[in-house]
């Protein structure tokens, strides 16, 4: 069992060496495969976005085995997340989990145009995902002076990251009492698409 801060630098070790474009192949090997193959000891959990630019494993420069990712559109938090997240923390004992958002996200972007302009034209299905988004932006949206797009856009992708983070801090009992009694530790980051950088902006107990 890999303690969280330490996981956490792990993770922060591994995008410095993707931004550096340094990264490390040795964890996607033939001997690595079979190795996993058996059993897997994941040292993080990624709740992360379904966009195709933010894969965590490439991020991270991580191997196989090493991350346990869940992706959805928007970094949601919904039963299903909640639960894959609860499986990995008991089954594999880890110690971190991350909410990665990153910048221009979709649906966020969709989101925001769905309170400047509400349309039926979308299924029920895209709807349960902005639904569960507009509580973290809408605020936002409401400010008086208006945000600037771009400002907008930045502080909602943070703002739905937090919302996301704090669910699963406060939405589970069985995360609850991880975090109180086996150090759980679960944080916000946002991954740049400009830049590649992962900046690890919600973490509890750093201001």
């Amino acid at each position: 069992m890999i303690p969280a801060n330490e996981a956490l630098e792990r993770l922060r070790e591994g995008n410095r060496r993707f931004v550096a474009e340094q990264r490390d192949d040795d964890g996607a090997g033939r001997s690595r495969r079979r190795e996993v193959a058996a059993a897997q000891e994941p040292f993080a959990i990624i709740l992360g976005c379904s966009d195709s630019r933010v894969p965590a494993e490439i991020v991270f420069d991580q191997g196989l085995g090493d991350l346990f990712v869940i992706r959805v559109a928007g970094n949601i938090v919904a039963p299903s997340q909640i639960g894959s997240v609860e499986f990995a923390a008991e089954r594999y004992h880890v110690r971190l989990v991350v909410v990665l958002g990153h910048s221009q996200c979709g649906a966020i972007l969709a989101t925001l145009e769905e309170l400047a302009r509400p349309t039926a034209a979308r299924s029920r299905n895209l709807r349960s995902i902005v639904s569960r988004i507009r509580p973290a932006v809408s605020k936002l949206v409401a400010s008086r002076p208006p945000l600037e797009p771009d400002a907008l856009v930045h502080q909602a992708v943070r703002a739905n990251i937090r919302v996301s983070a704090d669910h699963l801090r406060h939405g589970s009992p069985v995360l609850e009492q991880a975090i109180t009694e086996n150090d759980l530790m679960i944080v916000g980051a946002e991954y740049s698409l400009e830049s590649g950088l992962v900046d690890f902006f919600d973490v509890p107990g750093v201001p």
